[in-house]
């Protein structure tokens, strides 16, 4: 039995109903079916899912544990993994739209390396960094930037994704043609469930207009098997030359936000490349790794609420990102432990310190 991914199964039951009473869509959008019971069933042969009651009855101690992890009832959580080698894929709520925040700059790296394979752009090519003006909230439909120091392309790229650069974000997105060239970049490939609408320091500027806990916003969403499949395809060089492919598989090797979530979840053999994002009452990873067979795994955890209340996450913001870290993290696990088929003696002995 593969205790992590079951049991994710599992919570999906538990969260489509709550959402199902409560939920509000910020803007339309065509609705999806949720998929993950299929998926489940196609790709494991098993017919063996708990009811829609969360006290459910359990196989083990453990099974309740990472049911508990991912339960979704302050919030929302979005799962989905592709194993490489086999295709098989785990979705919680994969085709429901989350918050990108900075998990949407993976994409615009994409699209600016495949135009570097192209020849319309060089790495080596400097740009100003785009800083933000401040300006209040909602007064405009792009938040002012004014120019700053010149740095090469290659630099940029780098500080995007490993230290989550918001200035050398805009400035490649100016580059590439802004949002909706990503969009459409994105879409050529055959990715749906994705939408770039703003620019960083306008998404920045305007962060809580919306609780993702309980509203959908479309605006600069995706789907976690959306960021999945981007990652699947980026580290499988579908979409790009070896050396650009593995130029953004190494910035993501290095960044260096986000310690406490997916990283600190996975043993350092995982060889975790990631990317994190974080706004308003949300948290998010996506990122690759490598199970003990040496099997390659893309992941995309998307966590919104988990504070039991707005006022709650404005009396105690840290304590409000901790806990959605540690879901990240323990999900991350799970997922680890679920592809591997580790038994929960394993799960439970296994050496998970990361030093970070």
């Amino acid at each position: 039995m593969r205790f992590g991914l079951n049991t994710l199964a599992r919570l999906g039951a538990t969260i489509v109903p709550a959402l199902a009473l409560g939920l509000a869509v910020a803007s339309p959008v065509q609705a999806q079916s949720t998929s993950f019971e299929a998926a489940f069933d196609s790709t494991f042969g098993t017919k063996t899912r708990a009811p829609e009651r969360f006290d459910a009855v359990y196989g083990s101690d453990f099974e309740k544990r990472i049911a508990q992890i991912a339960d979704g009832g302050k919030g929302r959580i979005g799962v989905a993994a592709i194993d490489l080698a086999t295709g098989k894929q785990v979705s919680v709520l994969g085709d429901q739209r989350f918050p990108m925040a900075s998990t949407s700059k993976v994409a615009i790296a994409a699209v600016f390396m495949a135009g570097v394979d192209q020849g319309r752009w060089s790495l080596t090519s400097e740009y100003a960094l785009l800083r933000p003006v401040r300006s209040a909230k909602y007064s405009s439909k792009r938040a002012p930037v004014r120019k700053g120091e010149y740095i090469s392309a290659r630099e940029h790229l780098d500080l995007m994704i490993s230290k989550s650069c918001n200035a050398c974000t805009d400035t490649l997105l100016r580059v590439v043609g802004g949002p909706a060239a990503v969009n459409a970049w994105m879409r050529s490939v055959g990715i749906e469930g994705f939408e770039l609408s703003r620019d960083i320091a306008t998404l920045v500027r305007d962060d809580g207009e919306y609780d993702p806990a309980t509203v959908i916003d479309t605006r600069d969403s995706a789907t976690p098997l959306a960021m999945a499949r981007l990652l699947a395809g980026i580290y499988q060089g579908e979409w790009h030359s070896k050396y650009s492919r593995d130029i953004i598989i190494g910035a993501m090797e290095r960044t260096t936000t986000g310690k406490k979530r997916m990283r600190s979840g996975l043993p350092l053999s995982a060889n975790v490349a990631h990317k994190t994002g974080t706004l308003n009452r949300t948290a998010s990873d996506i990122g690759i790794f490598q199970t003990p067979d040496g099997r390659t795994i893309a992941a995309a955890i998307y966590v919104t609420g988990q504070s039991a209340s707005s006022a709650d996450e404005a009396r105690n913001k840290r304590e409000a990102r901790r806990m959605r870290d540690e879901r990240i993290a323990q999900i991350a696990r799970a997922l680890y432990n679920g592809y591997a088929g580790s038994n929960e003696r394993q799960w439970a002995d296994a050496d998970y310190r990361t030093g970070g």
